[in-house]
């Protein structure tokens, strides 16, 4: 699977994106999010907090309970405009 990491997220974990084998057991975006969380230090600041951060499945966007597969994910930080 790809992840892709955008914005701030990505000059905070200092990776635009990765592809990673999903384990066993991780399959929606809370799973997903959790299993990044556990790389811990900036990873575990970043990805663990709950309602931070959106996500997109395969350039639909998700919740924690959305499924994921193969194809891409991709992490960005809520936006904000004026």
């Amino acid at each position: 699977m790809r992840l892709l990491y955008f914005a701030a997220l990505r000059e905070r974990l200092g990776v635009s994106g990765e592809e990673i084998d999903l384990p066993a057991g991780v399959d929606t975006l809370g799973a997903l999010r959790a299993h990044l969380a556990t790389r811990g230090g900036v990873w575990a600041e970043a990805l663990g907090q709950d309602g931070l951060l959106r996500a997109a499945v395969n350039q639909d966007m998700g919740q924690a309970d959305t499924p994921v597969r193969a194809g891409e994910v991709a992490f960005f930080p809520p936006v904000t405009g004026g």
